[in-house]
């Protein structure tokens, strides 16, 4: 966006009020209808009329001057017509960033109408979305996009980390150091010298090339109510349409006995937590998990054995059949 000698900063939560950049009022006429952030765009402060240089944008129009980002309504307006994003608003403790006159409850009503005529593309357009939406759709439309980044699945900690798949395979080699395995059938073991002092615990083991698709293996340890349990599950690296053409199974035992859990990978789209929290997967109590360790029970050796296979579609009925 073009600007004559405005000058736009990013301006974070509780910034001074000295910091907000300012603008001498020498550059704007002395009445009500001045220039607004664009010098090709004009906004009366009087009556919300707004008028567009033929050569301005509509998308630079609804560019909030503070996040760059696009402006939804509530659109508000200082009185010599500057715009602001209310999210903005309130960070720059209602203060024109522009030319640090009181913003107070002005609406730009012109520039809401302006908005409700656009459609616009999404916002993901350069990770491959096709889609071209309603100005008031495209929000909704963006928060659940199939070609919206992933946030990092590593269970160990609240990565801020988001991309696409490869990149966060990559991300989870190199940084988290997750060990990667090929194939689709698994043998691990869980070993704790004092299982009793594990509570809340998360723990990626692995994540699986298979298939040609990624899959991630958490074993965590948390409390159900009052009593500590073990749960293992997988979760695919893609969206939830394509985790539902894949069933897994993991199993676990000992002195002749075991448990085994059949599921649908979950989609790294739900969080970990999320997934632990809905006990969709393999939940083991730690007395029974103790009794599988074998010996005097002060000690974890706990075995958990798996595999993944792929759903075929019946072309006949269009039900899945497993794939083994």
């Amino acid at each position: 966006m073009e600007f004559d000698s405005i000058e736009c900063v990013s301006i974070s939560d509780g910034i001074d009020e000295d910091e907000i950049p300012h603008v001498t009022r020498s550059q704007f006429s002395s009445s009500k209808t001045t220039h607004n952030n664009n010098s090709n765009i004009i906004c009366d402060g009087n009556n919300g009329g707004i008028s567009i240089h033929p050569a301005t944008s509509v998308h630079e129009l609804l560019e909030c001057p503070v996040c760059t980002s696009s402006m939804y309504p509530p659109i508000h307006q200082c009185h010599n017509g500057h715009t602001i994003c209310s999210t903005c608003k309130a960070r720059v403790h209602n203060r024109c960033p522009t030319c640090r006159q009181e913003l107070g409850d002005i609406r730009c009503l012109a520039l809401e109408k302006v908005a409700e005529s656009l459609e616009l593309p999404c916002k993901y357009g350069s990770l491959g979305c096709p889609e071209i939406f309603p100005y008031y759709s495209k929000l909704k439309h963006e928060a659940a996009c199939n070609f919206r980044p992933y946030n990092c699945p590593y269970a160990g900690s609240e990565c801020a980390v988001v991309g696409d798949i490869p990149y966060l395979v990559t991300h989870l080699r190199d940084v988290h150091k997750v060990d990667m395995h090929s194939g689709c059938t698994f043998n691990h073991r869980y070993v704790k010298s004092n299982p009793r002092e594990v509570e809340n615990a998360t723990w990626m083991l692995t994540v699986f090339n298979c298939f040609g698709q990624y899959f991630c293996l958490h074993f965590e340890a948390f409390q159900l109510g009052m009593a500590p349990v073990y749960m293992a599950f997988i979760r695919f690296m893609g969206d939830e349409t394509d985790a539902r053409n894949y069933s897994y199974s993991l199993e676990v035992g000992g002195n002749g006995r075991k448990l085994i859990w059949e599921g649908t990978p979950r989609s790294i789209r739900d969080s970990h937590r999320k997934v632990r929290d809905s006990h969709d997967g393999l939940v083991i109590q730690r007395n029974m998990a103790l009794f599988f360790s074998g010996g005097d029970r002060k000690e974890l050796k706990l075995r958990v054995t798996g595999r993944i296979w792929k759903e075929q579609q019946n072309p006949d009925e269009g039900a899945c059949i497993p794939n083994l």
